[in-house]
């Protein structure tokens, strides 16, 4: 099992993450993009690989995340169509989640497998959240599967402070 810590950087013009190990050594890098359509985040491993990309597909009628790991699809976050509140799925081949994702406090299943759960750190500088990798394999996935819902709800909040202007 291994234990990894994704903080969100507060005073940056693009959004940015750092994802640390136990021993506070960096591990990955998430870059999001600025200013850019669309809007995309990548994935970076210690030598500046590209392991995984969120992209916000554009000019469609609701949100929708794609998610590629090593080159493919792996998942897909929309929003559906509801009237109350905002309402959204994950679609992944085999991929569950559990719990509420969208208070950052869930677990990822893989064909029934708890394969990691992860944890919003409350009393931190930004977002901050724990995540404990139980199949390591998975690590990549799992990384941009927290990435990607931290991006839905950056994007749901951004639309819900436009809307009430």
């Amino acid at each position: 099992m291994k234990q990894l810590f994704i903080k969100q950087k507060v005073f940056s013009l693009s959004e940015k993450f750092t994802v640390k190990d136990e021993q506070e050594n960096d591990v990955y890098d998430v870059e999001g993009s600025f200013m850019k359509v669309p809007k995309t985040f990548s994935i970076l491993n210690t030598a500046r690989d590209q392991i995984a990309c969120i992209t916000k597909k554009p000019f469609s009628f609701l949100p929708k995340f794609l998610v590629e790991v090593n080159g493919q699809e792996v998942l897909t976050i929309k929003k559906e169509f509801s009237s109350l509140k905002a309402r959204y799925t994950i679609d992944a081949a085999g991929i569950e989640v559990h719990g509420n994702w969208w208070d950052m406090d869930f677990q990822v299943l893989q064909h029934g497998e708890t394969v990691a759960e992860v944890g919003k750190e409350w009393f931190s500088w930004g977002d901050s959240y724990k995540v404990q990798v139980i199949k390591e394999e998975m690590e990549s996935v799992i990384i941009a599967l927290v990435v990607a819902i931290d991006c839905v709800k950056a994007d749901q909040a951004a639309t819900s402070s436009a809307t009430t202007v």
